[in-house]
Parts: C-alpha cells; sequence; structure tokens
C-alpha cells in the first residue's frame, strides 16, 4: 500500500520534480522567502499544476521533525518498492554485465541515503535492501541522497540470502565487504556480473549472509581505524568497481 512523507530540502525536491512531480501531493514554502531558487521552485510547481501553500516557520519545523528543511517541504506518495520477482525480471534485460549493490540492514538512515547517492554516482543498476532491519526509506533518507534516490531502481527483499542465491542463479558473482578478508577490492575482477554486499554498520554483513556470498573481500587501511563507515566503504569500493569497468 502506498503512504505519505513530508521530504524536505531543496536538492530533494527538485529531484522529485524532475523525475517524478505526479508523486508530489502539496508542497510548503516558508513564508517570506522571495529569493531566485524559490521563485523558480514556484515556477515549476505552478508550470505542472502542483498545489503549494505558504506556510510560517513554526510549522514547517514540526513536519520535519527538527530537521533543517530549507523552507520548503513536500508531501508526496511513496509506493511500495518492488521485490526479488521484478528484481529478477530486471537483472534479466540489463545489456553487459549488471552491477547490483545489496545493503544488509543498514539501520541509519543518512548512511543508508549515503550510500544510495554513491550507487547514483557510480553507476549501479539496481540496489537492494532488506525488509526487515533495515532503515525505512523516509525523510532523511530522501536528503541524505540528495536526490539521487528518484533515478535509482531499488528493490526490497524480506530474505537477502534467497535474493542472493537468485542472483547467482542468474549469472552473477556475489562479493562479500568483510574487514577480515585477505583478499582485497583491488585483488578481484569486478567488471563481470557482479553484486556487491555491505553490512550494517560495526557488525558487517550477517553470518548466513558472508556464507552464501562468493567470496569475501576487504578494503586495505593502513591507519589505527578498525573500519570505515558503510557509507564510505560503499563509495570506495563501488567506485573500484566504475575504474575497472571504465578502463577494461
Amino acid at each position: 500500500m502506498s503512504k505519505s512523507i513530508h521530504i524536505f530540502g531543496f536538492h530533494s525536491i527538485e529531484s522529485l520534480l524532475n523525475t517524478n512531480p505526479e508523486s508530489i501531493l502539496k508542497v510548503f514554502i516558508q513564508s517570506g522567502r522571495d529569493d531566485i531558487r524559490m521563485s523558480n521552485i514556484i515556477t515549476a510547481l505552478t508550470n505542472q499544476k502542483i498545489s503549494f501553500l505558504h506556510s510560517d516557520k513554526n510549522k514547517l519545523d514540526r513536519l520535519a521533525k527538527g530537521e533543517l528543511h530549507q523552507g520548503i517541504i513536500a508531501e508526496v506518495i511513496l509506493p511500495p518498492l518492488p521485490g526479488e520477482d521484478s528484481l529478477i525480471a530486471v537483472i534479466k534485460k540489463i545489456p553487459g554485465n549488471p552491477l547490483v549493490l545489496i545493503l544488509d540492514s543498514i539501520q541509519d538512515p543518512r548512511n543508508l541515503g549515503a550510500c544510495l547517492r554513491s550507487a547514483n554516482a557510480a553507476g549501479i543498476d539496481c540496489v537492494v535492501i532488506n525488509k526487515d532491519g533495515s532503515s525505512p526509506v523516509n525523510a532523511v533518507v530522501h536528503k541524505t541522497s540528495a536526490g539521487a534516490i528518484n533515478t535509482l531502481k531499488i528493490f526490497q527483499v524480506t530474505n537477502l540470502t534467497r535474493t542472493i542465491k537468485a542472483l547467482q542463479k542468474n549469472g552473477l558473482w556475489v562479493i562479500g565487504l568483510d574487514g577480515g578478508a585477505s583478499t582485497t577490492i583491488y585483488d578481484v575482477n569486478l567488471s563481470d556480473a557482479t553484486a556487491i554486499v555491505l553490512g550494517a554498520e560495526g557488525k558487517g554483513i550477517r553470518q548466513l549472509i558472508k556464507k552464501t556470498c562468493d567470496q569475501l573481500v576487504s578494503i586495505p587501511m593502513t591507519g589505527s581505524v578498525e573500519s570505515l563507515n558503510v557509507s564510505v566503504a560503499t563509495g570506495i569500493t563501488l567506485f573500484e568497481s566504475k575504474r575497472q569497468r571504465e578502463s577494461s
């Protein structure tokens, strides 16, 4: 069932206007804002016949629940994310070698949003998240992704292990990031049809997911820290894949 949420910030709303304006129900604009960027938003809303109204800052603060809203909030319809069957159907239609990002139980919405932003920038074909144990795709995820979420193919599944096995049956090599692995991301081929799995903050990939992966790899580090933030690790790994694919 579709539900509505409030998203906020210029990047998120401008991206929706460009990619999925029909999802916007109405927009709240802070009274007294008459700068060029806001004027451009109002023009776009008017042209697309999207309802908007002016509200005082206190109301916007309440709608944003304390998050920085930049004077603009939109109520949008959030349709259910497609599941495993849709993912496999999409994978079969991708020409060349698909690249899939699998996020195992990322609970911090800012980390999830940052991972999606990196996925978009690196040209990921599909992103898979698990239904239970992950952050919901909420307003904070939208804002942190800086609009990238609106152009990504995102799938939500109930059983990551089963989904990984389905991807393997369709020719994808599944690589899991694990700090204890002796093989590094620079030692493996990320140019072929690949799914890359990253795990939750602090805990990493769950044990059953590790056992299901075809291979475990690590990001080599020389400093005193033991691990990287999951969104940083995602960016490093995805752009190594992008580098390999563009040079092959």
